[in-house]
Formats: C-alpha cells, sequence, structure tokens
C-alpha cells in the first residue's frame, strides 16, 4: 500500500473529485490537493462550488457545467483537455455522476483517449446502505422516483420481485406519496430504512415495514425535511409466492392446454411448485365461471 500519497497533478486529464455530502470534514486531502492545483474546476453550480473553495480557501477557475448545457459544454471542455489542461469534475454534494451531471463529459473523455481519474469520497447512497442493516453484498441503485403517480407506481411494479436490495433518492415533498406507493405495489410489510440529512446535525436512520415507516413519517413534519435516502429490502419469495413470469406462462399455456398440463409445464419450465400453480389456475377459472 502507497501510503499518503501526494496528489500529482497530469496534464490533459480530467479528475472525478467527490465533496462532501454535509460534514466538510470528510473531505479527503487528495481530493483538496487535486482542486488546489487543476487548472480549471467544471462544477454544477459555481456559487455552490465557490463557497465549498472558499472555506478551504482554494483559488480556482470555474466552469458551469449542469445538466441544461453539458452536452454542449462537454465539447469545450474536451478541447481544453486535449490542449494539455489539467480539470477537476465535482457536483454540488457527493460523487459526480451519482445523480449527477458528468455522464456525457466522461463518456465523450473516455472516446476521445482522454485520462479520467476517478477519486474515492462521499456519496450518499453508499453511506446510508452502509447503516440500513438490510443486505448489501447485491443492490441496485434507481435514483429518483418518477414524479407523477402513474410512473412511480409502474416503476414499483417493474421493481416489485427484484431481490437485490434497492436504493432511491427522494425529496421532500414527495416522500409521502412514495412511501404510500411502495406500501400499496410492494406490501405495507416490505422493511424500507429512511436515511435522512446524512453527515449533518439532524442525522436520522430509521427503518421498519414501510407502512410503519409511514405512519412514523406523518407523526413529525421534521421527519420528511431534508435530503433523503430510501433503502428498500429486495424481494424474498416464501414457498407459496409464484413470480410474474411463471403466471404469465401459465396463462399462455392454459389457452392451449389443460390446466393441470398446463400448470405442470410452466412449473417445470420455472422451477416453482406445481401444486401452487394448480391452485392459481383453478382460482382464475372460479373467478371466472362466477363472473359470467
Amino acid at each position: 500500500m502507497n501510503h499518503d500519497q501526494q496528489a500529482e497533478i497530469s496534464a490533459s486529464t480530467l479528475y472525478i473529485v467527490p465533496t462532501p455530502i454535509g460534514n466538510l470534514g470528510d473531505i479527503t486531502r487528495r481530493a483538496l490537493t487535486v482542486l488546489q492545483q487543476v487548472d480549471v474546476i467544471a462544477a454544477e453550480d459555481t456559487r455552490h462550488t465557490g463557497l465549498l473553495l472558499q472555506h478551504f480557501a482554494i483559488n480556482a477557475r470555474l466552469f458551469a457545467l449542469h445538466d441544461h448545457n453539458e452536452q454542449q459544454k462537454a465539447e469545450q471542455l474536451l478541447a481544453r483537455l486535449q490542449e494539455g489542461m489539467s480539470i477537476a469534475l465535482v457536483s454540488d454534494a457527493g460523487t459526480p455522476l451519482i445523480n449527477d451531471p458528468g455522464y456525457h463529459l466522461v463518456r465523450r473523455c473516455r472516446e476521445a483517449g482522454v485520462r479520467v481519474v476517478p477519486l474515492p469520497g462521499p456519496c450518499a447512497a453508499i453511506a446510508a446502505l452502509s447503516a440500513a442493516g438490510l443486505p448489501s453484498d447485491r443492490f441496485c441503485y434507481e435514483g429518483f422516483l418518477p414524479a407523477k403517480t402513474k410512473g412511480r407506481k409502474d416503476t414499483l411494479r417493474m421493481l416489485a420481485e427484484e431481490p437485490r436490495t434497492l436504493i432511491f433518492y427522494e425529496s421532500t415533498h414527495r416522500l409521502l406519496e412514495s412511501l404510500q406507493d411502495m406500501a400499496e405495489v410492494l406490501g405495507p410489510a416490505r422493511y424500507v430504512v429512511l436515511a435522512r440529512e446524512l453527515t449533518k446535525t439532524w442525522e436520522s436512520i430509521h427503518g421498519a415495514p414501510v407502512a410503519d415507516l409511514l405512519a412514523w413519517v406523518l407523526q413529525d413534519e421534521n421527519r420528511r425535511k431534508g435530503e433523503m435516502v430510501l433503502i428498500v429490502e429486495g424481494f424474498r419469495p416464501d414457498e407459496e409466492s409464484l413470480p410474474a413470469a411463471a403466471l404469465h406462462t401459465l396463462s399462455l399455456l392454459r389457452a392451449e392446454l389443460p390446466l393441470k398440463k398446463a400448470a405442470q409445464l410452466a412449473a417445470e419450465i420455472h422451477g416453482v411448485k406445481k401444486n401452487a400453480l394448480y391452485r392459481y389456475g383453478l382460482e382464475l377459472e372460479n373467478d371466472s365461471d362466477n363472473q359470467g
């Protein structure tokens, strides 16, 4: 291990520099060295980054790179890199590109053969996951859920049988709606952890079945304020649960075969219990007869 190696800034190099998500003490010495020495800092919000640099007494040239101009400005930054400049990319907080601008610039640099150097550092999603008490060996980062109810529910339905731990960011004004939709789509017993204001004064990490978590949030308006991460337990099938793919296969086979044979084939295809599929098919037939 190379202990306490000083950052050596290279020409024609893009540095991806994470910045604190709340506690300024979380910035690394390497990040400070890079920010001090690069030729240009590309920032999501130059005013916000300016305050951070001022706190650490860093004078730097700032270049605005945000969601609304990135595709156009990426070419300008790429040209500067190809001319020999060194550039640091930062977002308002945390690791750039993780629900923040930077993808187009990094992609263009990779396509053009320009060196990209990532620095490790703060990330709200990973910080929340590490303290959630849910499986972290396999997880799925989903960013923000859609703002509108239909899109949000459609996304949750798509992820309802995802076995990996799910990570979402959520805003103050949509937290209640998201928890309500999770309770409806994923079921009230699905375990969810709300990590709020991580590394800040009012940091809070609270987990419960989503219906209970919703009730807990409703008890105090302050519990839905600030920057939030939702860590959602992955799907855990019990012996009688049937995956959607198996039910779809059964439906297709029932159109051509007797129910017993259709259930047997669908069970073999998906590795589920034949009897459970058969009972499900009988329930459908009974429902159909009652409606008729």
